[in-house]
């Protein structure tokens, strides 16, 4: 059985959003990985399936961390009592030109070469 296929139906019994450490807790073995960091499995799994499929995806985030299956996020209050709203996209990155600029740092002074009469001995005895 798949991850999400482990937190589906963790989600069907339970039917309510959970935090990704709640779904490992009750996933319990059932979680096909054997990774240690199973959190960062399920919720990478999650964040995937959403990305990559949309509103296809049979999962939704309901707050920041907290998912829910999709069929049952319009019925359903989160824990802070607010209704799920869907995920807007990342805004566009800034470009560069749009920064503010900054001034150049100041140029370093060349190095000073030592004269040969400022350096003692270093030579070879013979």
């Amino acid at each position: 059985m798949s991850t999400l296929a482990v937190v589906e139906e963790i989600l069907r019994e339970t039917a309510m959003p959970m935090s990704v450490r709640e779904i490992v807790e009750h996933a319990g073995t059932r979680l096909p990985s054997k990774s240690k960091t199973p959190d960062t499995v399920v919720a990478r799994d999650l964040s995937m399936d959403i990305k990559k499929k949309g509103d296809a995806s049979l999962f939704v985030r309901t707050s920041p961390g907290r998912y829910t299956l999709r069929t049952l996020a319009p019925s359903m209050l989160s824990s802070d009592g607010v209704t799920p709203t869907p995920l807007r996209p990342a805004a566009p990155p800034t470009p560069m030109s749009a920064l503010p600029q900054r001034k150049p740092a100041a140029a370093a002074p060349p190095p000073t070469r030592a004269r040969d009469s400022d350096v003692q001995g270093g030579g070879f005895a013979g």
